[in-house]
């Protein structure tokens, strides 16, 4: 071994070296050995950078968290599940997948985040979004811990069936690990209403209890009111705050969107309804640009568009008269006052906040997980548009699934106005969370610091009442 490497925390295996850096030193020691444990994962390494850095003020300023190792127990996954997935298809093969539950920390609550079925899901891009959703679920004021799952299967293209075979077999062994007050499962990418009524009905099946285990659950049988618009919802009410900081609203802005799932289909709803333009919606295939504005029937379009499950939007431009669709492109080069990312990690880079600060865009909020990549936040800061980060602006979907759960403990059901105004009074919280954090630690105005300072203090101040668990 090299006398470099040799001199290295990473290489002396010890937290003990951390505890005793600061500033700089401690992101630089701590990325490297989050790296060195964690190869192959660049979400990961990417969101626990982002996180640490904005941290390292607040671990300078209370030493005593770097000397109990806060920051280091809490990139470390309390327990990670894998296992295999065989299912029958309809031509009679047995398929095998791989299924993953990351349940990441509890110190507040139990785990609590999604289930993706996709086939881009690994273990890397799975810890990401566990590690997120720390912070996220520690934000909305509600007694939430962090998890993930999901598995590399792909529901497009299969048949109801099929997806049900596949649901049932997942279950099978995800039931072990879960439970209402132990691990709280929840919908993403590629899980909607359809897999979550399989999943729950197997682990209904295999318990022989009907429990909240699961959230976005039909109205009928437990879910909430409003649940699949959430985070769209969220999203606006948050990037509303942002605006009204600046002493004005959403009416008559013009609002680029990306995506068309439950996301971007909650915020086109809500931007509309507080006076907006929403001018954009893209899918794999490109974007499609309205300068009229995606509202009314085309909303409606929109919805029926994506029912077929064939995940494209250039129909819309066929069917309405003055829309364009741009062939394999993300929408930011259009002129806006808001941008909304709402589809996956990472769809908005450098040159795309370039040509939105360019365009005089003011105001742009995460509707998706890490959607602009640290390029494209660092253009955006440094321009002066306001910023916000998905674990402050997408938090409405866990936000409401939290509102499920208790919903379902008291084996009651609030009204679709009672769950919205929790909803818009859980942003207005978590906005301003952020805001006094990121003021009270030096950097005011900055979100993104001030989510991470926030959501970290409560599970940190947690994790040290608890002590080495």
């Amino acid at each position: 071994m090299s006398t470099a490497a040799s001199n290295s925390p990473v290489a002396a295996g010890s937290s003990r070296a951390l505890k005793n850096l600061s500033g700089k030193a401690y992101v630089a020691a701590l990325m490297e050995q989050v790296k060195a444990k964690n190869p192959a994962e660049p979400e990961f390494h990417q969101a626990v950078h982002e996180v640490v850095e904005s941290l390292s003020v607040v671990l300078d300023r209370h030493p005593e968290f770097k000397a109990l190792h806060v920051m280091e127990r809490i990139v470390e996954p309390e327990r990670v599940i894998l296992f295999r997935v065989p299912w029958l298809d309809d031509a009679g093969e047995i398929q095998v997948n791989r299924g993953f539950r990351i349940e990441m920390n509890s110190a507040i609550g139990p785990y609590k985040g999604g289930l993706r079925f996709h086939p881009s899901v690994n273990l890397g891009i799975l810890k990401f979004l566990a590690f997120e959703q720390v912070f996220k679920n520690s934000l909305t004021t509600l007694p939430m811990g962090g998890g993930k799952g999901g598995s590399d299967f792909d529901p497009k293209g299969k048949s109801d069936n099929e997806v049900m075979r596949f649901c049932q077999s997942f279950m099978t062994e995800l039931f072990r690990h879960i439970g209402a007050n132990t691990d709280v499962p929840a919908g993403d990418i590629g899980v909607g209403g359809r897999e979550i009524g399989y999943l729950f009905g197997q682990y209904k099946r295999l318990k022989n209890e009907f429990t909240g285990v699961l959230t976005g659950k039909g109205v009928a049988w437990g879910g909430s009111l409003i649940r699949p618009e959430a985070t769209g919802f969220g999203t606006v009410y948050f990037a509303q705050e942002m605006l009204a900081a600046k002493q004005t609203d959403f009416v008559g802005k013009r609002v680029a969107i990306s995506g068309f799932g439950n996301v971007a289909w909650g915020a086109v709803k809500k931007v509309v309804d507080l006076g907006g333009t929403v001018v954009t919606i893209s899918g794999p295939d490109g974007f499609i640009y309205d300068k009229a504005g995606i509202t009314g029937e085309k909303w409606e379009f929109m919805l029926k568009l994506r029912a077929t499950g064939q995940d494209i939007v250039a129909p819309y431009a066929e069917k309405f008269t003055g829309a364009e669709f741009h062939a394999g492109k993300r929408p930011w080069g259009v002129t806006v006052d808001v941008a909304l990312p709402c589809a996956t990690q990472n769809e908005l880079d450098g040159g795309d906040a370039a040509e939105l600060v360019k365009n005089g865009c003011m105001c742009v909020a995460e509707g998706a997980n890490m959607p602009c990549t640290p390029e494209a936040v660092e253009t955006i800061q440094k321009a002066g548009v306001m910023f916000a980060p998905g674990k402050a602006a997408n938090a409405g979907g866990v936000a409401v699934s939290g509102l499920e759960m208790s919903q379902n403990s008291m084996r009651y059901s609030w009204t679709r106005e009672e769950v919205d105004a929790k909803l818009h009074i859980i942003m207005k919280s978590i906005y301003k969370s952020a805001s006094d954090a990121a003021a009270e630690y030096g950097t005011p105005g900055n979100l993104a610091n001030g989510a991470n300072i926030a959501g970290f203090l409560k599970v940190a101040n947690a994790m040290m009442d608890q002590g080495a668990v």
